[in-house]
């Protein structure tokens, strides 16, 4: 770092701090100091000091969090680009899943309103064929959701459908009602079926199905890791359960036992407190043991086995009877996990990536393979351009980083 971009660095950083919420001159001193020690260190964001409360975690939490900037490095040569879209497109996921016997849910209709396909009882290019495909298949029930959204976005539980001549009257599961021509537009759809979640999981909130994130690494020798797994929990009268915007519910859950531990009510950052039961529907949270719990794991593994193309994922899974049940796949996932599990997966996500790169240096793959990864993985280059979007660490910052040992 030149002496000029330093202070550069120190100027922005000042700017930062002399804003910084809640804190006296000698709190902000101590920030500016902390937070550069962490970005020289770790690459933090000021974002993520100020989200994830740095300035009161505690040390293991402070060491083992993997921020944004040293994330993109791993999952650019774990989930690689050419790989993108089988994890965003959920009809493509839907696919891949259902020819590795992976358990999902019913896929009713594709609606892509591009191109025109010739014949199909899948795929729909416009209103007359997925109304005929939805009647043909006398789907009475479904959840409607756009291809590429995630955190919950634009999803719709539609808990009865009345066929007309040529449309169809969907009444949604809070009694709001809308035509089928009035959801086909521009925007890329998928029908599919409604998920029956387990008693134990209604019983904490029944309106909207109640999710495990399991973040899951894939090694080398084929064999699939748990990273971290925590919990989000709707709240009443809602049908999904996202904590990304605040509002919800969320807890860690622990990889060995299966209990539920450290519940959030997640109201944005930097305004959550702990609790221990559901603030709608009262039912006790904490500490409670998540059933058959060593199956669910041991499932979810396999999942992440049969799903090579991404080997760093965030599952979404739904538990039923029948067992756990994938909602999407999460190929570049956010960082908000490790604030409910109350410490970070940046040691398991590195030892991902190392183990890969050991793989890779023995020359155990392909000439066509090295030739493809070979500019994600050299430190001789000048400039580190990620696939997906900009870093804005040198590369002298990011070996660094990489290379540095937590004890």
């Amino acid at each position: 770092m030149t002496i000029r971009s330093m202070i550069k660095r120190w100027w922005k950083t000042f700017k930062w701090v002399a804003k910084y919420p809640d804190a006296s001159m000698g709190m902000k001193v101590h920030v500016f100091i902390d937070y550069l020690k962490l970005y020289n260190q770790k690459g933090l964001t000021q974002n993520e000091y100020h989200d994830f409360e740095f300035d009161k975690q505690p040390e293991e939490f402070r060491q083992t969090f993997l921020g944004l900037n040293e994330q993109r490095y791993y999952l650019d040569y774990l989930n690689p680009i050419k790989y993108y879209s089988l994890a965003r497109n959920k009809y493509l996921t839907h696919k891949i899943l259902e020819n590795t016997g992976v358990r999902k849910a019913e896929l009713y209709c594709y609606y892509q309103p591009e191109g025109k396909v010739i014949a199909s009882d899948e795929i729909a290019n416009n209103i007359q064929d997925v109304f005929r495909i939805l009647k043909e298949k006398q789907v009475a029930q479904c959840v409607i959701k756009t291809t590429e959204s995630s955190h919950g976005d634009n999803v719709y539980v539609v808990n009865h459908i009345d066929y007309g001549n040529d449309d169809c009257t969907m009444t949604l599961f809070n009694n709001v009602t809308l035509k089928l021509s009035d959801m086909i537009g521009d925007s890329s759809l998928i029908f599919e079926s409604i998920i029956k979640q387990t008693t134990q999981f209604a019983s904490f909130n029944k309106s909207s199905v109640n999710t495990i994130r399991f973040m899951t690494i894939l090694y080398p020798d084929g064999k699939a890791r748990m990273a971290g797994i925590w919990m989000k929990f709707g709240r009443s009268g809602r049908c999904v359960d996202n904590a990304g915007s605040g509002g919800n519910i969320d807890a860690c859950v622990d990889i060995a036992t299966g209990e539920i531990k450290y519940v959030t009510e997640f109201n944005g950052w930097r305004n959550s407190k702990l609790i221990t039961h559901h603030p709608d529907s009262g039912a006790l949270l904490e500490g409670v043991k998540i059933d058959d719990w060593d199956n669910i794991v041991a499932q979810v593994l396999h999942f992440q086995e049969s799903f090579p193309y991404i080997k760093a994922a965030g599952w979404d899974i739904a538990i039923t009877d029948e067992g756990p049940v994938v909602i999407e796949v999460n190929d570049f996932w956010d960082r908000t996990g490790q604030y409910f599990i109350r410490r970070g997966w940046r040691n398991e996500i590195r030892d991902c990536y190392l183990a890969w790169r050991s793989f890779w240096d023995m020359g155990i793959i392909s000439e066509r393979q090295k030739h493809e990864i070979k500019n994600l993985l050299t430190l001789e280059v000048k400039e580190y351009n990620l696939c997906r979007q900009p870093n804005e660490l040198s590369i002298d910052h990011l070996r660094i980083i990489v290379a540095h040992e937590y004890e």
